[in-house]
């Protein structure tokens, strides 16, 4: 089977500012001749998100992130459907995602590294299972939870840096009278600085004056709470108190171009990339 791919074709540069040719777009053969326990899948949609950034360089100053490798097949999440299968757990049909999906038309993998999805539980609508009702909600929802201090009737005021973003845009709407919280360091991730990026001395001075505290939030660290977190934010997609918000650009040639646009804010919502449906 013929596929495209898009693979990393250069590095910008701990301190540079990526370009759409850092990825190159090229043609491969897959093979479809499935071993046991292995399964085709077709790609539906692909997630382009910030901390990709840190992807393209060598190293990625994070442990739990591995550095993209050039001329290989570049990855992040992504949704799609089994369409052939030589594993027990998965079926022809099977609307399926991962965290490391490549950025390919089509891929064989191993049925253990994909997880089965519900598609009821977003009304059919898949691509929110890599933003509101994914990854992307599970950070919103679950940071507020666990490091906003947020108290039920105690007239708090939130702010959301970032609000149109991918997390932003849904952490913000929590109930009325509720606003923003900080979260976020997009526009620190093309300069060589450690995270989370250091504070000047003016801004630690008022955070010790006023007894702010400064909090790391990692969703990976929840991963126990993301079951009841997923359904908590599917009933509010269902039922409207979540607006979801995307920018979807078509087709894998773009994936170069859509992630620039991001890294500049050019994104509303979640940036999706649709392949198929």
């Amino acid at each position: 089977m013929q596929v495209q791919r898009v693979v990393l074709n250069s590095r910008p540069g701990k301190n540079g500012v990526p370009v759409p040719e850092n990825f190159r777009l090229e043609e491969t053969t897959l093979p479809l001749d499935l071993k046991e326990g292995e399964v085709l899948v077709r790609t539906f949609y692909l997630s382009v998100d910030p901390y990709m950034r840190c992807r393209l360089n060598e190293d990625t100053g994070a442990e739990y992130l591995t550095p993209w490798g050039l001329s290989e097949c570049v990855d992040g999440g992504g949704v799609g459907v089994v369409e052939s299968s030589r594993c027990g757990a998965l079926s022809e049909g099977d609307v399926v995602t991962s965290f490391n999906w490549s950025w390919q038309t089509h891929d064989v993998v191993k049925g253990s590294v994909l997880q089965k999805l519900d598609p009821q539980l977003v009304d059919g609508r898949l691509s929110y299972f890599l933003g509101a009702v994914g990854i992307t909600g599970l950070t919103a929802l679950l940071g507020i939870r666990e490091k906003g201090h947020v108290t039920k009737g105690a007239n708090q005021t939130m702010v959301v840096s970032g609000a149109a973003g991918a997390c932003g845009s849904i952490a913000g709407q929590m109930n009325h009278g509720s606003h923003v919280i900080l979260c976020g360091q997009i526009s620190q991730y093309n300069k060589d600085v450690p995270y989370p990026p250091p504070l000047s001395e003016e801004t630690q001075e008022v955070l010790r004056s006023k007894s702010i505290t400064r909090e790391r939030f990692m969703v990976l660290n929840y991963m126990e709470k993301t079951e009841a977190a997923l359904l908590q934010l599917s009933q509010w997609v269902k039922s409207g108190q979540i607006k979801v918000l995307e920018t979807v650009v078509s087709g894998i040639e773009n994936m170069g171009v859509a992630f620039c646009s991001m890294m500049k804010g050019g994104n509303v919502g979640k940036q999706i990339i649709k392949l198929s449906e």
